[in-house]
């Protein structure tokens, strides 16, 4: 689980000059503490530190309780030798709140008080803004990474910046602890999709398990006729099925899902990545080509599955699953001049849990470009805010990510058994596919619902990598 410091920084000679003044600013910090508790993540609340002989000790705790990131809460000036030795000791990210407890002094009562201790005392505990300068001179010096959260206690924009950062670094740390398989190839000069999965690794933590095809055909050759009889049940629970669909396809595909689920339970896979074609006829064929119901379910139920071996991309997808926003395999599919918008989708997988309706599971008669037919599904996001994320190997070779936020917007698709959905941006449909592709990310990307480009901005800050919005 992804652990969380909290620790206040005040200064220790005002304790015996203003009474009452250390037990207000620790009531502060415990109700921020409180506010802060879900149960994704743990919290855990060093204290008050007053001086650099207690950051020193918080620092070791922390370090010995494995944070992955840190909040500092300026309770009124403080020193920035209370926060050095603790950020050089556990060396994670920090966020400086810089939270004083109302919007506004109350000046007329404030200055009512007549006795120039209390009003300083009462000053004193709205002076959190007085250290950040200090703080972040000090983190810019010692190439300490932060950032600062700036309002006051109650605040609403205040609670939306925390939470975001809880959401990004506990996004952060499952990825880092993510296995991600490998299977197959890539499909042959399809060269945006080549990856440098040893950059990846260095970037996201996480570990990518390069998978051989003839494991799964062993699964797919242990599933058994009741195996076969319960996925169909699954089907048809989860999808909407085409009365087209030949029993013969739906039971090939319900063969390979459970082959597919046996893969991912083996290798305790938490994403995959695959494609491969295999000769006519063969068995690996017959494997490929009835995949997309079964990789469809995995992402429906958190393994995200990309098609085309398009590593990044089903990173992407998985950044989006961990925040609960879906994160659909998609590229575009054309352009509408006359509504200004953009079709997008793919031959699967899709993310059902952000679909209009059930996702239908339909025939196709020819998987375009690849080999093959059999099942494939319809699907049309849901109406409403969306946000594109690719994450880009750019030119120097750096890894970054890339969003977009638009607008899932209703009117008519194309019913030809994929996912596909029009899309609507601040700019228009023109300049949005010029700005995009200039980036140069690979033609593929991750869509989920609502406007998140904050939190993914977080997730890059926490990664140590770039993030560009493009609108």
């Amino acid at each position: 689980m992804t652990k969380i410091g909290l620790f206040g920084i005040g200064l220790d000679t005002y304790w015996n000059q203003f009474n009452g003044l250390k037990e207000r600013l620790t009531e502060y910090q415990n109700k921020i503490f409180t506010q802060m508790q879900t149960d994704e993540v743990e919290i855990i609340n060093g204290g008050l530190v007053d001086n650099p002989a207690s950051a020193q000790k918080i620092g070791s705790f922390f370090q010995q309780e494995g944070i992955d990131l840190i909040f500092i809460y300026i309770s009124t000036y403080a020193l920035s030798h209370t926060v050095l030795p603790v950020l050089q000791t556990v060396k994670v990210p920090a966020i400086i709140l810089n939270i004083q407890p109302t919007a506004a002094i109350d000046y007329t009562a404030f200055n009512n008080l007549n006795d120039r201790g209390l009003m300083t005392g009462e000053w004193l505990a709205h002076c959190s803004a007085c250290s950040v300068p200090e703080i972040a001179h000090i983190c810019n010096k010692a190439n300490l990474p932060y950032d600062i959260i700036t309002g006051y206690l109650n605040e609403e924009y205040v609670w939306t910046q925390i939470k975001e950062w809880i959401h990004a670094s506990r996004t952060v740390k499952e990825l880092q602890q993510s296995r991600i398989g490998i299977l197959g190839h890539y499909y042959c000069g399809m060269l945006d999709v080549y990856t440098d999965i040893t950059e990846l690794a260095s970037v996201f933590g996480c570990h990518f398990e390069l998978l051989e095809i003839d494991e799964l055909a062993q699964y797919h050759k242990a599933v058994s006729k009741r195996d076969i009889m319960i996925k169909r049940q699954q089907f048809e629970t989860e999808f909407k099925i085409d009365s087209e669909c030949e029993a013969f396809e739906l039971d090939r595909a319900a063969q390979t899902s459970c082959a597919l689920d046996t893969l991912v339970e083996k290798r305790n896979l938490h994403a995959m990545a695959y494609y491969y074609e295999g000769t006519p006829g063969s068995t690996h064929e017959n494997i490929v080509t009835s995949v997309i119901a079964g990789n469809t379910l995995l992402t429906a139920h958190h393994i995200p599955v990309a098609g085309e071996c398009e590593v990044k991309n089903v990173l992407a997808m998985k950044i989006m699953d961990i925040l609960k926003v879906g994160g659909s395999f998609a590229e575009l599919y054309a352009m509408d001049f006359n509504d200004d918008i953009i079709l997008w989708g793919h031959d699967g997988p899709a993310h059902p849990t952000i679909a209009d309706g059930q996702v239908a599971l339909v025939p196709l008669p020819v998987y375009h470009g690849k080999p093959g037919k059999g099942l494939s599904i319809q699907m049309t996001v849901k109406q409403g805010p969306v946000t594109f994320l690719a994450v880009v190997q750019g030119r120097s070779g750096k890894t970054l990510l890339l969003i977009a936020e638009g607008e899932s917007v209703v009117g008519p698709v194309l019913q030809i058994g994929n996912t596909n959905s029009r899309y609507k941006f601040p700019i228009s449909a023109r300049a949005f596919v010029d700005k995009w592709s200039k980036q140069g990310p690979s033609h593929h990307c991750a869509i989920g619902i609502g406007h998140i480009h904050t939190i993914i901005e977080k997730i890059a800050f926490l990664l140590g990598i770039e993030c560009i919005k493009i609108c």
